[in-house]
């Protein structure tokens, strides 16, 4: 299958391939304590889990989620990083509405990436995929 071209396809930035694609990123924030994160945490693509003891970081309702992004329909995603820089690893766990698919719990002195893809009202899937 052929890339679409013309009014067909989208490319990212002007083409230039010398040039890196630049995004923007917050500060994230960083817990030491267990905590629900807020759907902002989410959207920010990154939450530093930085303790000397595990720690749960609770997801946000879905519901809450989807009154944030209300552009998303089923199939939409976003990437969210989990850096555990400390003695001990935060884990990710189930909020209501949240499905998770593999580990939550993130690993010690890395970085652990996960997905979440919207599968209904309310509904996510938070699937691990690196880490």
């Amino acid at each position: 299958m052929a890339l679409p071209n013309g009014t067909g396809g989208y490319q990212l930035g002007d083409g230039n391939l010398n040039e890196p694609i630049l995004g923007v990123q917050s500060t994230p924030n960083t817990y030491t304590t267990a905590v629900t994160l807020t759907v902002a945490d989410l959207t920010n693509g990154l939450v530093i889990c930085n303790s000397g003891t595990a720690r749960n970081l609770t997801l946000p309702t879905a519901a809450a989620t989807d009154a944030a992004i209300s552009s998303a329909k089923v199939g939409s995603s976003f990437d969210l990083a989990l850096l555990s820089p400390g003695a001990a690893a935060g884990t990710i766990v189930a909020g209501t509405g949240w499905t998770l698919s593999g580990s939550g719990a993130g690993v010690i002195g890395q970085a652990t990436v996960f997905r979440a893809v919207r599968t209904g009202d309310a509904a996510y899937t938070l699937y691990r995929i690196a880490g």
